[in-house]
């Protein structure tokens, strides 16, 4: 095989596992823009807010777009010293106070029962992040019972008294966010927070048997997460890992950053295991990504509002990161892209209006099109061997077994769909220049019927173009061809394919 010759192998009886449409989740933080001026903006100057809600209506149209199932709130750094009290009764009675994570002032005109009503709004599930920063157990503990309980006691009719009889059953709970970063206020070494979090996992579940539970990991491949992991693993559902990728103005950089996530997973799989066999646990535990981007600080600041405005190689470096998660469907069952709105974001806003940015449209086409069964694709490729971030990608990937490469130009995920009657394929030609025609070839126990394709392509002729305010060079441009048995993909390219019809 000509190592500069691609070729796609599928095996529709090859199966992964369920791709878990939570992947496909979101994230809203008290961070710049993404709340006020974003979600909501009850004072917009051209009527574009719900009179009743203040959510922007043009804002949860497009958000509609994405079939986002799960919302993560109200941070992040934001929460770690966020008192959810303050979030809560007539507006006019909420406190103002001083927002130590991005050294900003908070005004609490959104808090716990708008951000539920923003979910109803959505039909998506919400999530919620405890304060392990400056809240205590008695915090959390009250937060919980606000939230989820339908008993006569103090918080729980506060909330009937703030005009929300029935409980907003909130099923995901994570146990602090990033508690070993030297940037968060609270910040514990990884022992001592394994013992707090486990107490705290105890009394949350006394109050409300039926919550899931989060732990708070790192990156998937820090010893923060094996030693939590081997504490928690009784007593939580998932485990947290957070990772952003950079593309230091580097092309190649950016969308081979999700490598590092990939091997993450595979390293967060095997601690998940190790603890639950040192515990003798007969339970599921699996990966809440829930934070994951293309963000570089340098490029837009998280104390300035981290409004990153992304070009198409920031979209082919999405489109490898789902890529990932459609792989790794075995392990990781929930993702929130961070964030929602304005803040890294697909979606930017002004008082008049918003337009979508080039990651919207990849995001978009894995959120409603790639359900079903990850299968097991085997990919030939010609190999990237140059810098990564972080710099141990391309060290492990020099001495890397051929098929277990990460750094592969050509990356594909594919799907049997729901129905069983559709193979369904996503190519990114992550390729700055190099156009390719790919062989794509099924199974032994799969004969594939001719006809046509829909290909829906994300692309332009420069790596740099991008969408804003004078219009959006990159969207999605759908298109039917012939099935010929290969398809050709253009330089710095994301496609996805269907349906390709097969017999067993």
């Amino acid at each position: 095989m000509d190592p500069s010759s691609p070729m796609i192998h599928v095996d529709p009886a090859r199966s992964i596992s369920q791709v878990d449409p939570r992947i496909y989740s979101g994230f809203t933080e008290h961070m710049g823009r993404c709340i006020y001026g974003g979600i909501y903006e009850p004072e917009n100057p051209n009527s574009l807010a719900d009179p009743n809600t203040g959510f922007r209506k043009d804002v949860l149209d497009v958000l509609k777009e994405l079939n986002v199932p799960i919302f993560r709130y109200p941070g992040g750094n934001f929460v770690s010293s966020y008192r959810w009290q303050d979030g809560i009764g007539p507006k006019h009675l909420r406190p103002r106070r001083p927002e130590l994570a991005w050294l900003t002032e908070e005004s609490n005109q959104f808090g716990t029962d708008e951000f539920m009503q923003f979910c109803k709004a959505m039909n998506a599930e919400p999530y919620i992040c405890l304060n392990m920063g400056t809240g205590t157990l008695e915090d959390a503990l009250a937060w919980l019972e606000y939230c989820n309980s339908s008993a006569n006691t103090h918080y729980a009719n506060l909330r009937r008294n703030n005009g929300h009889t029935e409980p907003y059953t909130v099923k995901y709970w994570s146990l602090g966010n990033e508690v070993w970063g030297p940037w968060q206020v609270g910040q514990m070494e990884s022992q001592d927070y394994a013992k707090k979090a486990f107490q705290w996992a105890k009394a949350l579940k006394l109050l409300d048997p039926s919550i899931q539970l989060i732990s708070c990991g790192e990156t998937g491949y820090a010893d923060w997460d094996r030693v939590t992991l081997k504490k928690l693993a009784p007593v939580v559902d998932y485990h947290s890992i957070h990772i952003y990728t950079v593309s230091e103005g580097n092309h190649a950089v950016n969308v081979m950053g999700p490598a590092a996530a990939e091997k993450a997973l595979e390293i967060s799989k095997s601690l998940i295991d190790l603890a639950k066999i040192e515990a003798g646990l007969d339970k599921q535990i699996t990966i809440c990504f829930d934070e994951w981007n293309v963000w570089d600080p340098v490029r837009a600041p998280g104390e300035k509002g981290a409004e990153e405005h992304y070009d198409l190689s920031d979209a082919l470096a999405v489109a490898s990161w789902l890529n990932v998660f459609v792989r790794k469907a075995d392990i990781v069952k929930i993702a929130c892209i961070a964030q929602s709105v304005n803040v890294i974001s697909p979606i930017i806003t002004s008082p008049k209006g918003l337009f979508k940015q080039t990651t919207f449209y990849p995001l978009k086409l894995f959120a409603t099109l790639m359900h079903g069964t990850s299968l097991d694709v085997h990919v030939e490729s010609p190999l990237y061997m140059g810098q990564t971030v972080p710099d141990w990608v391309e060290k492990l990937e020099k001495n890397a077994g051929g098929d277990k490469k990460l750094t592969k130009y050509i990356d594909v995920s594919a799907v049997l769909n729901e129905s069983k009657d559709e193979v369904r394929i996503a190519i990114v030609n992550r390729h700055a220049t190099e156009e390719y025609t790919i062989p794509i070839r099924f199974g032994p126990a799969c004969e594939v019927s001719g006809g046509k394709v829909n290909v829906y392509e994300v692309w332009s002729p420069d790596l740099k173009d991008s969408n804003g305010w004078d219009g959006e060079r990159v969207q999605t441009i759908e298109r039917e061809v012939p099935w010929s048995g290969e398809y050709s993909v253009k330089q710095h390219s994301f496609q996805r394919q269907s349906p390709i019809p097969y017999l067993f």
